[in-house]
């Protein structure tokens, strides 16, 4: 009796010490901090922070985003946490080649969160506000190029997109330097988006919608 109680025990502390194991290797995953911006996001005096960090152990390299708020006695909250928002390094629908884009870069502006990214032919910005509890997409803004040759010349046609989602106005402006193709051809409509998205909710797939 004695011996199967110890052996219990012993089985017990082994499953514990397994279970312990398991949760810190997921906490810990993200081990390499790509990114780590400091500024104050929700208008209350104190500096918050952004932090982008990637697992180097998995083969996909996959990014999570992650934002704290400054609480009142100066420690920092875990807001927002995702790892939908930045494209893996070596996504497994590419076969685990390389995505071929840079890691997206985040700053803090006049109190909103911007992430800068990468697209084919060109790049996409937004413009997330903290407001109700909840950081909400306000705006975006998108630069790109018909070039197909890998390179820009006189003939390659601009197009930049600025769409403000609180007011629903989308503004797609086309330019070139060719005397060819009409300059400042304007195109404007109003696109009503409610409620506003929320970061939590917005993946790196959502750049081919704007």
């Amino acid at each position: 009796m004695k011996y199967n109680f110890i052996t219990f025990s012993f089985t017990f502390l082994l499953c514990q010490i397994n279970v312990l194991a398991q949760d810190i290797k997921v906490k810990s995953s993200f081990d390499y901090v790509v990114r780590s911006e400091q500024g104050d996001l929700n208008n209350d005096g104190r500096k918050d922070r952004i932090m982008v960090e990637m697992d180097t152990v998995d083969a996909t390299r996959p990014l999570r985003l992650q934002i704290f708020l400054s609480k009142p006695n100066g420690k920092l909250a875990l807001k927002v946490s995702s790892t939908h928002i930045i494209e893996a390094q070596y996504p497994p629908e590419k076969q685990a080649q390389y995505n071929g884009y840079q890691i997206p870069d985040f700053r803090i502006e006049n109190g909103n969160l911007l992430m800068w990214s990468e697209i084919k032919n060109g790049n996409i910005s937004y413009e997330f506000k903290y407001q109700k509890g909840n950081f909400k997409l306000i705006s975006v803004e998108k630069l790109t190029n018909n070039s197909t040759k890998g390179y820009i010349d006189e003939n390659t046609l601009f197009t930049q997109t600025k769409f403000n989602l609180v007011t629903g106005i989308r503004i797609e402006t086309d330019d070139t330097n060719s005397e060819k193709i009409p300059k400042n051809n304007i195109r404007k409509r109003r696109v009503l988006i409610k409620p506003l998205p929320k970061i939590q909710d917005f993946k790196f797939s959502d750049k081919y919608l704007h």
